[in-house]
């Protein structure tokens, strides 16, 4: 499919619209991905909803701009307007489902909206039930280690031999989950932006990533899901990451103080669902089933 663009916001946002004659649903992705990876998961909303997906700011083909979730919001309203989707649903992933955690509580007229694991960044020592305060300080700091490693490593401009490997990596991920292997080098190639020595970087850029890692872990959640009132479902990892498994306890603590955060909220809007045997990159492992539990949900919601 062509790129299109909506240019009425702050910022050009490019969306690909798959049609359908269902209600209309916006399809966001995560952090430091794009359009393309939410392309398996669209095909199997489109049955009962017009399902357009969008780049955020700062990824794949969409412009600059620094990352204030206001700003961000208003991008996605300015998708919805210009293209006339009347009262979307919004469905995320990651990143994207903090975002439609956040366009619920800004819009309560919305008919529904999904979080496949939009959890804030681990940050805090607080975020760990059970553990040690000290060894808490201290195995955040190591995983705090790590993401700065891979943000300054990401930042740097790729070699011919270095793009190759990476792309060798992505299939490798998409063998992995039994993904299609030229939609996940599809989604990789969208983040590329070519250099003036022939190298290539990767959307988003060092700056934004760091915006992003702020933001992102200074988010609190809790009091947006107290306070929505449209109807929302919330799906959460059970399981780590291959790349998580080195901090096994670290994840398992910070899932159990989410799952019990979540149980002490009473606010009859939100579905809370632990998906047993899935990780945080569930729209890869396991796309129909998320699809049929979107369009339950949200069928469920719009008859209430």
């Amino acid at each position: 499919m062509p790129d299109t663009f909506i240019d009425s916001g702050a910022v050009p946002i490019a969306y690909r619209d798959f049609g359908g004659s269902g209600r209309p649903l916006l399809l966001l992705h995560g952090a430091g991905g794009n359009l393309a990876q939410m392309t398996t998961l669209a095909e199997q909303l489109r049955p009962a909803h017009r399902v357009v997906t969008v780049d955020l700011r700062g990824h794949g083909r969409s412009g600059d701009g620094p990352w204030r979730w206001n700003e961000v919001l208003t991008d996605l309203a300015a998708v919805a307007d210009g293209l006339g989707l009347d009262r979307p649903a919004v469905v995320g992933v990651s990143l994207g489902g903090m975002l439609a955690a956040l366009w619920a509580q800004r819009h309560p007229e919305c008919p529904g909206v999904v979080s496949l694991d939009g959890n804030p960044t681990l940050g805090r020592p607080e975020q760990l039930a059970g553990m040690d305060p000290d060894q808490a300080a201290t195995e955040l700091a190591k995983l705090r280690a790590t993401f700065d490693g891979m943000a300054a490593m990401l930042a740097e401009p790729l070699t011919a031999e270095q793009l190759a490997a990476a792309l060798a990596g992505q299939r490798a991920m998409a063998e992995r989950y039994g993904a299609a292997l030229e939609d996940w080098v599809a989604a990789f190639e969208r983040n590329l932006v070519p250099c003036d020595d022939g190298r290539s970087r990767l959307r988003p850029g060092a700056e934004l990533t760091g915006q992003l890692r702020e933001a992102m872990e200074s988010l609190d959640l809790l009091p947006t899901y107290r306070d929505i009132r449209c109807p929302m479902l919330l799906v959460l990892a059970t399981e780590d990451l291959p790349e998580q498994q080195a901090f096994h306890e670290v994840y398992a603590a910070y899932r159990r103080a989410t799952a019990e955060r979540l149980a002490a909220l009473d606010n009859p809007s939100l579905r809370v669902l632990h998906l047993a045997g899935a990780s945080h990159a569930m729209v890869a492992e396991r796309p129909q089933e998320l699809a049929a539990l979107i369009t339950d949900f949200l069928g469920t919601a719009t008859h209430d």
